[in-house]
C-alpha cells in the first residue's frame, strides 16, 4: 500500500528526472524562461489582457504568447514592440515574439 507523502524507492521528484536527462533538463530550462519573460511582461500589458494571456512554448525561432480568442490576439499584436523592447531593457535575448490562439477549450 502507497502511503499519501512517500515516495516509493524507484520514484523520482519530475524535477529532479528533467534535470537528470539532458535533453529533458533543456526542455525544463526554456519553460523556466518562458516563465521568467512572462513574469517581466505582464506589468507592461493592460491590466484587463493580463489574465488572459499565458506563456507558451520557447524556442530558436522565438517565444509564444497564448490567448484564448482573435480579440485578444489583436490587441496583443498591437502591444508586441512594447514588450519587445521590455524584454530587451531586462536583458533577455532577442526572440520573435508570437502571439497564438489556443485551441480547444482552456
Amino acid at each position: 500500500m502507497n502511503l499519501p507523502g512517500k515516495h516509493q524507492p524507484h520514484t523520482r521528484p519530475i524535477a529532479e528526472a528533467l534535470d537528470a536527462n539532458q535533453a529533458l533538463g533543456r526542455l525544463l530550462e526554456r519553460l523556466r524562461e518562458s516563465q521568467r519573460r512572462h513574469a517581466l511582461i505582464l506589468p507592461a500589458l493592460a491590466p484587463a489582457l493580463r489574465p488572459w494571456v499565458q506563456p507558451g512554448p520557447l524556442d530558436d525561432e522565438g517565444w509564444t504568447l497564448l490567448v484564448p480568442n482573435a480579440a485578444v490576439a489583436a490587441k496583443m499584436r498591437h502591444a508586441l514592440p512594447h514588450l519587445e523592447a521590455v524584454l530587451a531593457e531586462a536583458g533577455r535575448p532577442p526572440l520573435p515574439l508570437r502571439i497564438k490562439v489556443r485551441s480547444g477549450r482552456p
